[in-house]
C-alpha cells in the first residue's frame, strides 16, 4: 500500500480513518469494481497504469471533495488522540494504564521467549505477535504523541525544491 500513499496520500490516509467508506468508494469508482474488492485490488500489485492514472484523477477529485466538507485529516486525528487523552485524565481510569502494560509485558515476553528459544515459532504465535506489535506503537502513541507530522514534514522537505 505505500505505492498508494505515493499516488494518492490524501485517499491512503482516509482508507486509514474514520473516512475509509469514502475512500473506497472513490476507488471503486474509478477502477469499476466493486467496494469489497478494492483492498484485493490495490494489494494484488497487478494494477495498469491506466488504472493508476484513474486513481490519481481519484485522488484530486477526494481533495476537492474533502475541501468541499471541509475535513482536515491532521485535525482530525488529533483531535482523535485528545479525546482519548482527555477522556483518561477526566475518568482517571486504570484501564488504559493496566491495557498499556499488558500488551507491552506480551510482546516484550514473546520476543525474549522466541529469542532464548523459550518458544516455538508457529503462525498463531506469529500472529499474535504481529497484533501486539501494532497495540504497543498505538500505545506509545497514545501516551508519548505520534510522530506523523514529523513524518510529514520529512516528505514534504524530500518533494521541496531547494532555494537558491
Amino acid at each position: 500500500m505505500s505505492w498508494l500513499e505515493q499516488v494518492a496520500p490524501t485517499i491512503a490516509t482516509a482508507l486509514g480513518g474514520p473516512l475509509a467508506g469514502l475512500a473506497v468508494s472513490a476507488i471503486s469508482k474509478v477502477l469499476g469494481v466493486d467496494e469489497k474488492d478494492v483492498q484485493n485490488t490495490i494489494d494484488s500489485g497487478k494494477m495498469t497504469s491506466d488504472q493508476i492514472a484513474q486513481i490519481k484523477i481519484a485522488e484530486i477529485e477526494f481533495q476537492k471533495q474533502t475541501q468541499e466538507l471541509g475535513l482536515d485529516f491532521e485535525k482530525l486525528a488529533t483531535d482523535d488522540r485528545k479525546s482519548a487523552r482527555d477522556m483518561q485524565s477526566t475518568t482517571k481510569s486504570h484501564v488504559p494504564a493496566v491495557l498499556s502494560y499488558g500488551i507491552t509485558i506480551g510482546f516484550f515476553g514473546i520476543l525474549y521467549a522466541l529469542m532464548m528459544g523459550y518458544a516455538q515459532k508457529s503462525d498463531e504465535l506469529m500472529i499474535m505477535l504481529g497484533s501486539l506489535g501494532s497495540a504497543w506503537v498505538a500505545i506509545v502513541s497514545f501516551w508519548f504523541g505520534s510522530s506523523r507530522s514529523s513524518q510529514d514534514k520529512d516528505q514534504m522537505l524530500y518533494n521541496s525544491t531547494p532555494a537558491k
